[in-house]
């Protein structure tokens, strides 16, 4: 298998870079020209807001499966730059869409990777959420998620092409950025343990209910939605069991022996915020075999090993 990665630059992308070539695929992954791509392939520079670009890529390497993970995934980033977050993730799927389109290869499989935030205000009682479940976005990233799955659908039906689309729930993982809760609790931990900062950790929703898979099983997941999904399906990749983010505060705080002092900060708090959010993942189970493996635990306790390391305090990574 030959495989492009648009956006392998990102925290994903290194994990699936590292997937892909460990399953023997040929791996070609492209990043802006500001970043650079760690993980070991043939890498290419793009700007999925320049459509030529894409189409000239295509024609270069004729994959055989296109990851589009290129995105602005910071729901908190998405409510400061709204405009920006629609430009990335409707109009720069659209161009990949096109460019997949006109290609001169037509057997190229798109996997299209989209967010558990699509299904937004659920319903009393429809968790765990299907596939078939409707959408209802309750804020800006998730919308414009929502809209590229939607364009990906009509792209499958109208022109016939070979399109998996992902609803992709909160994935974390050593590497990731602070902006995203596991990682952001972790490190403050370290932080405060290598005496960086006062022994008090700044904290938003706590009641909120995420499911937390390791990103580690979700490149796993896309793998093999590449090689066994069913063109024009949407697949929810998640554990399939929510949590509160007052047990992963917990979970990291009992990885430390520091005495940490617990502050809500209302600058944390969103200006809307989903009680609930839990997948069923039996479809993905049935068409691939795929459940996540590794705990969530385990998934902490790597994070904040990393950023121990990473701040030179004691610890292993066992991350990128």
């Amino acid at each position: 298998m030959k495989a492009l990665i648009i956006g392998g630059a990102g925290f994903v992308g290194a994990y699936l870079i590292r997937e892909l070539t460990l399953a023997g695929a040929e791996v070609h992954a492209t990043c802006l020209p500001s970043e650079r791509i760690t993980e070991s392939c043939t890498s290419h520079t793009l700007d999925i807001m320049n459509a030529e670009d894409i189409s000239a890529l295509l024609e270069e390497v004729s994959p055989d499966v296109i990851f589009h993970l290129a995105a602005q995934s910071s729901v908190a980033v998405s409510w400061k730059k709204p405009q920006l977050t629609a430009n990335i993730n409707v109009i720069g799927s659209i161009n990949v869409l096109e460019a997949a389109r006109a290609a001169e290869k037509k057997d190229m499989r798109i996997v299209i990777i989209g967010t558990g935030e699509e299904y937004g205000f659920i319903r009393q009682g429809a968790c765990p959420l299907s596939e078939d479940e409707p959408l209802d976005p309750g804020n800006i990233y998730a919308a414009t998620k929502a809209c590229q799955e939607m364009i990906s659908r009509i792209y499958f039906r109208a022109y016939k092409m070979d399109i998996v689309m992902v609803r992709a729930f909160n994935h974390s993982g050593p590497g990731q950025s602070d902006i995203f809760v596991i990682s952001d609790f972790c490190r403050q931990i370290a932080e405060i343990e290598k005496g960086m900062r006062q022994p008090e950790m700044n904290v938003g929703n706590l009641t909120a209910m995420r499911d937390f898979t390791d990103v580690r099983d979700v490149v796993r997941a896309y793998r093999l939605l590449a090689e066994k999904g069913v063109s024009g399906r949407v697949y929810n990749v998640g554990r399939g069991r929510a949590v509160e983010i007052q047990h992963i505060l917990d979970t990291a705080l009992s990885l430390s022996d520091a005495e940490i002092t617990v502050k809500q900060d209302p600058a944390r708090m969103r200006a809307s915020d989903i009680p609930i959010i839990e997948p069923d993942v039996s479809l993905i189970r049935e068409d691939t075999g795929w459940s996540a493996a590794i705990t969530m635990e385990q998934t902490i306790s790597d994070t904040l090993g990393w950023w121990r390391k990473k701040l030179g305090n004691y610890g292993t990574s066992l991350g990128v």
